[in-house]
């Protein structure tokens, strides 16, 4: 079973990129989107089902922002639509997909450019939290998809120093996430595999930051403690260059 979550700064903009021809060579048996940026009246649904994918899409009521989708080759016995939020689920931010025994959610955690949309993504942070410990009582075996917007230790991020007061590497933040996984018993399966520094899923356009891997680990695959025993690998796949973020992969056996 392999999973892949990939942020692709816009679904469109990605498919003239090839992204049906990179999907069709990865060959994930799920992949999450986030940032799709798109109606579903506008997302090739088709070319999806062409290459054997049935895709379910959860977008935003503001045209061209946020959104997340999830595509499987399995075709899910339920698909959930958001959390029950209506401030998150207007924004499209949460999807979630019931397999026969597993759950995948595809996650897009709000950016925080100023203080007022921080108070809201640490509210949608907090409020995630509860939501997957609910969750988790009646489906124990979750893989949680997606761009959280947070860098979780020193590690995940070039220059720990200067940016920490930067949101996506703040104090509250990290807490936050080591609360997420802790409390929720959650497998950040990357580091499950690796830990290296210089492994990174998001540069800024500017000042060639991918070309000197100046960049920030925003996005995970995180795997309950209940699947521990199925994870067979976990990588980032850097050279994928359709979006400022690359695509995350998991595989379960």
């Amino acid at each position: 079973m392999k999973i892949i979550s990939y942020n692709v700064n816009g679904i469109r903009a990605a498919f003239t990129k090839d992204f049906l021809g990179w999907l069709k060579v990865a060959d994930p048996d799920v992949i999450c989107i986030q940032e799709s940026k798109a109606g579903n009246d506008q997302i090739d649904i088709e070319s999806l089902e062409k290459i054997g994918y049935h895709s379910y899409w959860h977008s935003a009521q503001r045209k061209g922002y946020s959104g997340v989708g999830i595509a499987s080759k399995i075709k899910p016995k339920h698909v959930e639509y958001g959390c029950g939020i209506e401030d998150y689920d207007s924004e499209g931010r949460v999807l979630r997909a019931d397999f026969e025994d597993f759950s995948v959610i595809s996650v897009y955690v709000p950016s925080a450019s100023n203080i007022e949309r921080l108070d809201f993504k640490m509210q949608f942070c907090h409020d995630f939290l509860d939501y997957i410990k609910e969750l988790k009582k009646t489906i124990p075996n979750l893989i949680i998809c997606g761009d959280f917007n947070i860098c979780h230790h020193a590690i995940d991020i070039h220059n720990p120093v200067g940016l920490k007061n930067v949101s996506g590497f703040l104090p509250m933040e990290r807490e936050w996430m080591s609360a997420f996984i802790k409390e929720c018993e959650l497998i950040d399966s990357f580091r499950f595999f690796n830990d290296q520094p210089d492994n990174y899923s998001w540069w800024s356009y500017r000042q060639n930051s991918r070309e000197r891997n100046k960049g920030w680990r925003l996005d995970y695959n995180f795997v309950s403690y209940t699947l521990k025993s199925r994870l067979s690998r976990a990588v980032i796949l850097k050279e994928v260059f359709h979006s400022d973020h690359c695509p995350v992969m998991v595989e379960l056996h």
